[in-house]
């Protein structure tokens, strides 16, 4: 028996150990690690920069409040900024807590131009996370089963559909775009490129900000920084999580522009969100990231890994589509392992 709550359904496998892109069992056996902790470890398990980095912060300072500064929080901020175009960051200890301090952007953004009952647009098939804010915006019936009333304030529209967009435009009350420019949950479906372009020029036009979750597809995954990077625009807020951590919790949200003056001291808050610990950790992870290109590499990876499954796949009946941008079209890993894992596949009949 389990003293533990049923909420997932749990595979036999212990993990005991990590190393690389490798995971060993409590037999000893290794596994392939294709998932990277559901698009967490990008660097791999224990990567010994990253634990040396870890173990030399423990030996210094784990936690202080965030009523005093924390020196490797505003460096962290400020690689941010620079990579993503944005001007402020609030770190926080998940994706949904990013998503939540996004959404409370849009209320303060709707008070501030008389707005009373606000409007976030999000998409069908998208996830942004399980709380009531974050599970309200997901257009996904499964996550909200059984927890409704749900927070009303969301209208979800078919995912790269503008005619849809174009005729709830005039609505009064919108007040954002909430959306992934990879739905991974929703099946690695792609943004069309000319409907993110008419998501910026309404969110501009209308005075609607734009928010970007890249708690999935951030952090290189797609061959950029971060997703939007692709069609040459910036929104106005972004959320970040997962892949920022490498296992370690933390999120962030960015914004720019009027958005980033919108929280002032009081209005938002997190105990643990922001740790010298933890941003000692996220600053060595975005100096690797830049020091050894692993931007340009998840690019050239994942173009060779769409590529074999293409070649390998394309024909086979039970396959309607192949889907991918980057890493984001499968976990992150060299050729050789790529091959190892296709080969894999085919030879135990897994597709």
């Amino acid at each position: 028996m389990t003293h533990l709550m049923h909420t997932y359904n749990r595979l036999n496998q212990t993990f005991v150990k990590g190393e690389g892109v490798w995971l060993y069992d409590n037999d000893g056996r290794a596994y392939l690690d294709a998932l990277s902790g559901i698009a967490v470890c990008g660097l791999g398990h224990a990567h010994p920069e990253l634990t040396q980095a870890l173990y030399h912060q423990a030996q210094t300072l784990w936690h202080t409040s965030n009523l005093f500064p924390i020196p490797a929080q505003e460096q962290a901020a400020q690689t941010l900024c620079e990579l993503s175009g944005m001007q402020r960051a609030f770190f926080c200890n998940s994706g949904t807590e990013a998503n939540e301090a996004a959404l409370k952007l849009t209320r303060l953004h709707a008070r501030k131009h008389n707005i009373e009952h606000p409007i976030v647009i999000s998409f069908t098939h998208s996830f942004h996370g399980r709380t009531f804010g974050a599970m309200s915006a997901t257009g996904n019936s499964k996550i909200q089963q059984g927890f409704a009333p749900l927070l009303p304030q969301f209208l979800h529209l078919p995912y790269n559909d503008l005619e849809a967009l174009i005729r709830v435009s005039d609505n009064a009350n919108i007040v954002a775009i909430l959306l992934e420019c990879v739905q991974g949950e929703g099946g690695i479906h792609l943004i069309d490129p000319q409907f993110i372009q008419h998501i910026r020029q309404l969110c501009t036009q209308h005075n609607w900000l734009m928010i970007i979750d890249d708690i999935q597809a951030g952090m290189g995954r797609t061959g950029k920084w971060f997703s939007y990077q692709h069609y040459s625009l910036t929104p106005d807020v972004l959320t970040l999580a997962k892949g920022l951590g490498n296992g370690l919790p933390v999120g962030a949200c960015l914004a720019r522009g009027s958005a980033a003056e919108l929280f002032q001291a009081g209005n938002h808050g997190t105990t643990f969100g922001g740790s010298p610990l933890i941003m000692h950790v996220v600053n060595t992870l975005l100096q690797i990231y830049q020091r050894d290109q692993l931007i340009e590499n998840a690019q050239t990876v994942g173009a060779y890994l769409l590529s074999q499954l293409q070649q390998q796949f394309n024909a086979h009946p039970n396959i309607v589509e192949i889907r991918g941008q980057g890493s984001c079209s499968a976990s992150n890993s060299n050729k050789a392992l790529t091959s190892l894992l296709i080969k894999h596949c085919m030879n135990n009949n897994l597709f």
